[in-house]
């Protein structure tokens, strides 16, 4: 089997952006991403509320278009990609994590895919790649939708390291999740390893490129994408296999990718990229690679919410509930994730692991970014200023934003949106 390459790379808010851009370049990623096709920076918002570990960060996203400017890829040719959930607000999220300062610094066009863009029947896209899918077509036998856009777009992933409650571990295939589906994405959960690896092999038949840029500043274990324990690991991942860049990350987290992470062991099955971590070539600070960070993972210290999750998808609840989330009364669960989550679970818990972080490097850094700027040689950020514990969201007015994101997750979800759509055009 052919090895495939991942870079890695020790790293410090000093020389952060010149990181990245060895990093990418080690990763062979100009080999990958076409100069003279448009190029979607595919942000990862797993939060709206800042939270270490969780989204994309605003220096990985400030050194990747740094990177590719350097390197001459046309800034009218770049644009950031948001998807939306029902129960992530992306742009307050894009707000609250600062990507938008960073897209705005740079004058690049922001996309978000729920806002005017045309999506196109996933059997027109892709032709007779559907009958290669090992679940899609049963969850969804009307079929489903992706953006017209990507179609011959290029695609470059931002996602985090950390663990995640269905998955094991998150990374480049789960980004693509909330991108190309367009509704009731909740459906694909029961069978989510199977639908990482369909979604894989529709990316590689419509983008030009694929590219995955993996920020391990903070990494994040515990019952993620959102409840979790934020780590300062200080390293960058990046590869053209986003098979690969998920195993490599998941070894550093302590897991075995093949045996711990199925949609890894399925990919690698299916050809779409190399799972086994003896066949993965590491480059750069190869010594970083063979670290093992212990993490305990998703499923020892389970939140309230997780736990009734597993129980409605794979457990004893399924039979009760699972059924419910297929019709009109789906919007229960997004009002009660939203309250966990955002309402109770963050101020009970999260204020302080938030806390924590704002006093490490990165933590200040992300505190100050608006007033920290780069050094003249554009290698980093030799001062990255003093802790801000105010950002640190709580009190009245974090329990109103909560009850309007409430009424978002009704409001938007995709039950509501149908009805609406039924009645205008009957009217």
């Amino acid at each position: 089997m052919r090895k495939s390459k991942v870079a890695i790379l020790r790293t410090t808010p000093a020389t952060v952006l010149e990181d990245y851009h060895r990093l990418m370049n080690l990763a062979g990623y100009q080999d990958v991403i076409a100069k003279d096709a448009d190029t979607g920076l595919k942000i990862n918002i797993s939060w709206h509320f800042f939270f270490p570990g969780s989204s994309t960060t605003p220096w990985q996203l400030d050194g990747v278009i740094r990177a590719m400017k350097r390197d001459g890829y046309d800034p009218d040719l770049i644009h950031g990609c948001h998807n939306r959930t029902v129960v992530i607000d992306a742009h307050l999220g894009e707000r609250e994590n600062k990507q938008i300062d960073v897209v705005r610094a740079h004058g690049l066009r922001n996309v978000h895919l729920y806002e005017g863009e045309d999506w196109i029947d996933i059997r027109e896209a892709v032709g007779d790649l559907t009958k290669k899918f090992l679940c899609l077509n049963d969850v969804y036998p009307k079929g489903f939708s992706i953006p017209k856009r990507f179609i011959g777009e290029n695609i470059v992933h931002l996602p985090t390291i950390k663990t995640h409650i269905f998955t094991t571990t998150t990374g480049a295939m789960k980004n693509a999740f909330g991108g190309l589906l367009n509704e009731h994405r909740h459906w694909t959960h029961p069978v989510i390893h199977e639908t990482l690896v369909d979604l894989l092999m529709i990316q590689k038949k419509i983008h030009r490129g694929v590219f995955a840029v993996m920020d391990g500043t903070f990494a994040g274990d515990g019952p993620g994408p959102r409840c979790m324990i934020p780590h300062v690991k200080n390293v960058l991942l990046a590869s053209a296999d986003q098979v690969a860049i998920d195993a490599v990350a998941a070894k550093l987290m302590g897991f075995d990718p093949m045996r711990d992470l199925k949609f890894v062991r399925l990919a690698q099955e299916q050809g779409l990229g190399v799972g086994d971590p003896r066949d993965i070539e590491l480059v750069g600070d190869t010594d970083a690679g063979n670290e093992n960070w212990q993490f305990e993972g998703p499923f020892k210290n389970m939140t309230f919410a997780s736990r009734n999750q597993h129980r409605i998808y794979w457990g004893p609840l399924k039979k009760p509930l699972e059924w419910s989330l297929k019709t009109w009364l789906a919007p229960w669960s997004y009002v009660a994730s939203v309250a966990y989550h955002d309402m109770f679970w963050y101020p009970r818990y999260g204020v302080e692991r938030v806390n924590t972080a704002l006093g490490s490097d990165w933590g200040r850094l992300f505190a100050n970014w608006e007033q920290a700027p780069a050094d003249a040689d554009g290698r980093g950020f030799p001062k990255v200023g003093a802790a801000q514990p105010e950002l640190v969201r709580a009190g009245v007015k974090h329990l109103l934003e909560g009850m309007r994101l409430v009424g978002m997750a009704v409001a938007e979800s995709p039950e509501v949106t149908a009805r609406k759509r039924r009645h205008a055009h009957g009217a």
